[in-house]
């Protein structure tokens, strides 16, 4: 089983700045076999469903909801099973608990780390 810790979340007035890491381990989990998936961040913001919010492949391709175009960043570091959201010019609109987890879902969810932008 693939437990998931989320850090780096905190208070940041609006324009603001953070950079969220989601660190994978597990028993007999490798970075060859974290470097298979999928991976993906997302957010769930007070009143609305989970959303996704950036993906990114194996192959270092990246996808981003609109919303977060040209503002944040996901990237990988398989050796260190590690997933990076860069997220710069922060809004009130990106407050939420942001959760990584495989593109498709498939492993438990960590407890999230929460982002509070607010002046």
């Amino acid at each position: 089983q693939v437990q998931l810790v989320e850090s780096g979340g905190g208070l940041v007035q609006p324009g603001g700045s953070l950079r969220l890491s989601c660190v994978a381990s597990g028993t007999f989990f490798s970075g060859t076999f974290f470097r298979m998936y999928p991976m993906a961040w997302y957010r769930k913001a007070p009143g609305k469903t989970r959303e996704l919010v950036a993906k990114i492949t194996s192959g270092g391709h990246t996808n981003y909801a609109d919303s977060v175009k040209g503002r944040f960043t996901i990237s990988r570091d398989n050796a260190l099973k590690t997933v990076y959201l860069q997220m710069n010019s922060l809004k009130p609109d990106d407050t939420a608990v942001y959760y990584c987890n495989t593109a498709s879902c498939g492993w438990s969810w960590g407890q999230g780390t929460q982002v509070t932008v607010s002046s």
